[in-house]
């Protein structure tokens, strides 16, 4: 019986070990078949996790218009997705020149991105702009640019693309967006502002378009860490590393978060927050428990400013 019962762990360990293989696969692979022939609009290809979202839809069969201010980064993406695609499995990217802070193009932009292929089945709005700072010490100048970029580009865009949902009643719209789209921390008004803003526009747009079809999504993470800080993938360190660390001291990692937007269009999911526990639970003690989130807060910024800086 003793045998038996020592026999019985690892088996069952290999067992479900081989079960969540099996289905990460199935995933995997579903996931890329629900892109496939799909026009899918990237804003930002440029960025890390536009460069990430361009892999994997690309690799997924998708036919992407990718949306970026800078040409030449545009086509060192460009080269780099079809230096490694199958040509038989994969459609040749479609290149837009696109600033989202300058508002009077983004409509021109827009007719563009259409007569690329006549359609947008998915729309990816990637595109933000950070700035970190006191309230009183950004400029009025700033606090329109970070509304520009991280709100009204993207409505602008969305409206512009919409009618073409509409009329073929079918369509999917996610924002990337930020967890603090849902509350503010210290020194980052501006960024929180335009993440509330942009927020609250799709989440009343999801009503209004669920008639016709097309789905509007949400994608928080509660920060996008840079590429140069996650180890590299395929090993065993790596894997322990991410088990123990992601999304909590370094943030999520554009990979991690590209393969989320994915399953979000696969499975046509309406809010996704990508966040340990902590932010999590601070949404909710926000909500229910106003008073003691902002005390815990302003606790937080007298330490800041009690901390005496470095010459």
């Amino acid at each position: 019986m003793g045998v038996m019962a020592v026999l019985m762990l690892p088996l069952l360990l290999l067992g479900i070990s081989g079960l969540l293989f099996i289905y990460q696969e199935v995933s995997r692979l579903w996931s890329k078949s629900a892109v496939q022939n799909k026009v899918v609009v990237i804003t930002d290809a440029i960025s890390g996790l536009g460069k990430e979202c361009a892999r994997v839809f690309h690799s997924g069969g998708a036919r992407l218009v990718l949306c970026g201010k800078n040409w030449e980064r545009l086509e060192s993406l460009y080269d780099a997705l079809i230096s490694v695609a199958d040509p038989s499995k994969t459609f040749t990217p479609k290149l837009v020149l696109l600033d989202l802070s300058d508002i009077s193009c983004v409509q021109d932009a827009a007719k563009e991105v259409l007569a690329c292929y006549g359609c947008v089945d998915i729309l990816i709005n990637n595109a933000s702009m950070k700035v970190k700072g006191p309230a009183h010490k950004i400029s009025l100048e700033l606090d329109k640019k970070i509304m520009d970029v991280n709100y009204f580009g993207p409505i602008t865009l969305t409206k512009a693309l919409l009618p073409n949902m509409i009329s073929r009643r079918t369509g999917q719209i996610v924002l990337v967006n930020n967890i603090q789209g849902k509350f503010g921390i210290p020194f980052r008004t501006a960024y929180a502002a335009s993440k509330h803003a942009a927020l609250g526009f799709f989440d009343c747009l999801r009503a209004e378009v669920e008639e016709y079809g097309v789905v509007v999504s949400t994608v928080s993470p509660t920060f996008i860490c840079s590429h140069h800080v996650y180890p590299g993938q395929g090993n065993w360190d790596a894997s322990i590393w991410k088990f123990f660390f992601r999304k909590q001291v370094y943030g999520v990692h554009p990979v991690e978060v590209a393969e989320e937007v994915m399953r979000t269009v696969q499975r046509k999911k309406q809010e996704v927050f990508m966040a340990n526990p902590i932010p999590k639970a601070a949404i909710y003690v926000r909500t229910f428990f106003p008073e003691f989130f902002f005390a815990v807060v302003a606790c937080g910024v007298k330490e800041k400013l009690n901390i005496p800086e470095e010459n």
